[in-house]
């Protein structure tokens, strides 16, 4: 047998649940529950650009599947199944093991099983996801549903990915003692799909955080046609990145990407509904300012200033 299948049985293959047709034919067969929408979102992550070569084979496997339930976490999507292409320079057998077993047990851990995929040789690593979700018709959460008034809310904390991502390239003084407390942001982000599903019926716009709040967030102003008004005392920063100098800690908190939690828009009548969906949840949520009627877009911080920050966001074609 091809090395190629010996991989594929040995790391990838497992039995699908009841009702689906996994690895092992043309195509995987899964149900779309009656009532629902199917959302799906593919993620792209190349060696040297979304992740360093030497990354621990399991936790690269654990966000290379976070990142992508993080986009059916921001519309409000139950994870249904997952298709997983592998383009790798060489069978490493040692790294195969780690790469599924973190692939493998977040995915058990979402209820989102691997149905199939391809695998073949290229000169670096290269992984492309794709997932598949169910939403109830008519209650999934959009970028263009933000209204002027929305109050705008994000979960979790801000910034320890990117301050972790600027250690590791050297692009700030070593401070090898906040290293190891920030990197789990980064290597390990936990897909908010609990908050996401709790937040139907009562988040209007919502959005998950990859290439920095400032660009996500604009991402809804232009969909939704507002502006917006933040409040940067409010930004929740990451507890590791304690005693860095303001302007660097509030560049990485608005420009800062790899942060995979949600930012989203809810009617001030709300509020109660919201830290109950995030209790309930277990998410820490932080509400950081509203929408406003205004060109497409434009911020201003509490004091009504323009905001800007240092970084527009992550952009795959620059840098």
């Amino acid at each position: 047998m091809a090395a190629e299948f010996d991989l594929i049985r040995k790391y990838f293959t497992h039995p699908a649940p009841a009702g689906m047709l996994g690895v092992g034919d043309d195509c995987a067969l899964f149900p779309v529950p009656a009532g629902q929408t199917c959302a799906v979102s593919t993620d792209l992550l190349v060696e040297g650009r979304h992740f360093f070569a030497d990354v621990e084979p399991a936790l690269l496997g654990h966000k290379a599947l976070a990142v992508n339930l993080s986009d059916l976490a921001a519309m409000g999507a139950e994870p249904l199944a997952c298709v997983l292409g592998l383009s790798l320079p060489a069978m490493n057998a040692d790294w195969l093991e780690g790469f599924s077993r973190g692939f493998l047990a977040l995915s058990r851990e979402y209820g989102c099983p691997l149905v199939g995929g391809d695998t073949t040789r290229g000169p670096y690593i290269c992984l492309s996801i794709t997932v598949f979700g169910a939403v109830p018709a008519g209650q999934a959460l959009r970028r263009d549903a933000g209204q002027p008034g929305d109050d705008i809310w994000v979960s979790g904390t801000l910034g320890g990915a990117d301050i972790a991502l600027q250690l590791m390239q050297g692009k700030l003084p070593p401070e090898h003692w906040r290293l190891p407390g920030l990197r789990g942001a980064l290597e390990r982000p936990e897909p908010q799909v609990a908050l996401g599903r709790r937040l139907r019926g009562i988040a209007r716009a919502a959005i998950d955080i990859s290439d920095g709040l400032l660009q996500d967030l604009g991402h809804i102003l232009a969909a939704s046609g507002c502006a917006a008004q933040l409040d940067t005392q409010a930004l929740p920063a990451h507890p590791g990145l304690a005693g860095l100098a303001p302007d660097i800690l509030l560049d990485a908190m608005l420009g800062g990407g790899d942060v995979y939690q949600l930012c989203f828009t809810a009617a001030p009548q709300q509020r109660e509904a919201v830290l109950g969906a995030a209790t309930a949840a277990g998410v820490r949520l932080s509400r950081i300012g509203k929408l406003e009627a205004g060109p497409p877009g434009a911020l201003r911080d509490g004091q009504g200033a323009p905001l800007t920050a240092q970084r527009a966001g992550f952009d795959h074609f620059e840098g």
